[in-house]
């Protein structure tokens, strides 16, 4: 069993050029946090410096999202912005090409320093970027069948919502939880949660929610998202307005939300569990109500086609309400990354 827990996100505006700077700093020190041995921490700094500095120099409301890597083991961080893009993609990620009179070593010295790397950029789109960076005996961790970003409302430290994913044999278990309210007391909720979730990753599905139901007994309660993902098909139960989608290349083909309640206070009785097919280059997606629900109506095929840490980067930049915690999840069957 390999439990991927994801941390909070944190998330550094990069509004001014002395932004980059805080960045490289803050990555740095969340590598050591992350227990990266050596010199990773100073090139965790490295690549937050360069995809910093490029937002700072080309780029419109860009942002670092930082933080540990959903699969465990590392560092990961996603660059996000409103445009204008890239148009001569493959050039910008050439050691030496520069459109600012400067060395050029920006994104090619990340995707040399990364120990996985992906970039996707449109006109009207932006870019978005990943970079994860992990020792060499967990390259495993840098999985890029997982991605998430978690989120708290602006103005608060914690955040009410979590999540976590759970490998278990041949599936992969997701569960993203939206403690009620906001600040401290929804953060215990949901940690209180995710601590249920673990004792019981590989139950059937309504058991994990009636588990993790009787350990929020003592809090606020909590909306509770589950969802296992088989090689061809995933399964989802719930309770709260935790929203499930399967997202193919060309368009949202399935969605689900959980039955009203709370986990913790009141909950139907019999856990339902709803079958989602999945196509070969299918995404699920977990999210809160953080998250704009709207985006899924007519989706680009931009987002369609991003895969999972990309997806999760650009719903969480693009569509997250600030008033609330935020979480999204994106993932695909462990057997399966694209």
């Amino acid at each position: 069993m390999t439990d991927l827990s994801v941390p909070p996100t944190l998330a550094v505006r990069i509004d001014h050029y002395s932004a980059v700077h805080v960045a490289a700093r803050t990555a740095g020190r969340l590598a050591e946090r992350s227990g990266l041995p050596g010199v990773l921490p100073d090139q965790a700094a490295v690549i937050a410096s360069e995809l910093g500095s490029n937002l700072a120099k080309h780029a419109t409301d860009g942002v670092l999202y930082l933080q540990q890597l959903p699969t465990g083991g590392g560092l990961e961080v996603l660059a996000a912005d409103r445009g204008p893009g890239m148009p001569e993609l493959e050039r910008c990620l050439a050691d030496g090409f520069s459109t600012t009179g400067t060395l050029g070593a920006g994104l090619g010295a990340v995707r040399r320093i990364a120990s996985h790397f992906s970039i996707r950029s449109g006109s009207a789109e932006g870019t978005l970027a990943c970079a994860r960076l992990c020792a060499p005996d967990q390259l495993p961790a840098c999985d890029g069948g997982v991605g998430a970003v978690c989120l708290p409302a602006d103005g608060e430290q914690e955040s009410g919502d979590a999540c976590t994913v759970i490998d278990t044999g041949d599936f992969r278990t997701a569960m993203v939880v939206d403690g009620l309210g906001h600040g401290a007391p929804a953060a215990e909720a949901a940690q209180t949660a995710l601590r249920a979730f673990r004792r019981v990753p590989d139950a059937p599905l309504p058991d994990i929610l009636t588990t993790v139901h009787r350990a929020l007994r003592r809090t606020r309660g909590a909306a509770v998202g589950l969802l296992r993902l088989h090689e061809e098909r995933g399964e989802y139960c719930g309770v709260g307005n935790i929203r499930v989608l399967a997202l193919g290349p060309e368009g949202v083909h399935h969605r689900l939300t959980g039955r009203p309640g709370i986990a913790g206070l009141q909950m139907p009785t019999g856990g339902r569990v709803s079958d989602i097919p999945l196509g070969p280059a299918t995404i699920a997606v977990l999210y809160t109500d953080g998250i704009n629900h709207r985006w899924s109506q007519t989706p680009p095929l931009f987002t369609l086609r991003l895969p999972p840490p990309l997806l999760a980067a650009s719903l969480a930049h693009g569509h997250r309400i600030p008033r609330d915690d935020a979480t999204v999840l994106a993932a695909t069957p462990r057997q399966r990354m694209p």
